[in-house]
């Protein structure tokens, strides 16, 4: 990885190790869809708030909901800014990590689900984090949907077209 690896050591004081590896800009994001995709069929728009502190992730989604006329990403590296967002514009869906560096995610969800505002907004977990027990626990705390990553997105796409349904939900302000 054209990096470096050093050590010092001292008996009976410790030790030392250092790494260094350069740093590279992220990889492009591709999406890649079936051949014949089937999309849901989409044209009245909608607010998507992303609570992610990845940005390779964040931009996969981004791409993904190109697929979406219409649809406005809002976005929240940290959770307490994602509660923020979220009770000031009221997304139609909440996509939500569970490994944040502030709040962890299952707390967003909880806290999410305790606001008036924010409690009638459909949360999907996206996380890598997908164990049977941790699925069942947060869907029985009150998220919509568990997608696991590396995601895949056309069902994605069929979650946030079945959770948003036909009317937007969101009101600013």
């Amino acid at each position: 990885m054209n990096g470096t690896l050093e050590a010092e050591s001292e008996v009976g004081v410790g030790s030392r190790f250092a790494l260094a590896l350069p740093l590279v800009e992220a990889p492009a994001v591709e999406v890649m869809l079936p051949e014949s995709p089937v999309l849901p069929a989409w044209g009245r728009g909608g607010v998507v708030l992303y609570i992610e502190d990845n940005l390779s992730n964040f931009r996969l989604v981004e791409r993904v909901l190109e697929l979406m006329p219409g649809t406005t990403l809002l976005s929240a590296i940290q959770g307490r800014l994602g509660l923020e967002l979220a009770s000031q514009h009221r997304p139609d869906v909440i996509l939500l990590d569970l490994h944040l560096p502030d709040v962890p995610g299952e707390e967003v969800l909880r806290r999410l689900l305790a606001e008036p505002r924010t409690r009638q907004i459909p949360v999907i977990i996206l996380s890598a984090d997908a164990t049977p027990g941790q699925i069942e626990r947060l869907l029985a705390a009150g998220a919509r949907a568990f997608l696991t990553k590396p995601i895949d997105v056309r069902r994605l796409l069929a979650v946030l077209d079945e959770q948003m349904g036909t009317e937007p939900r969101h009101s600013a302000g």
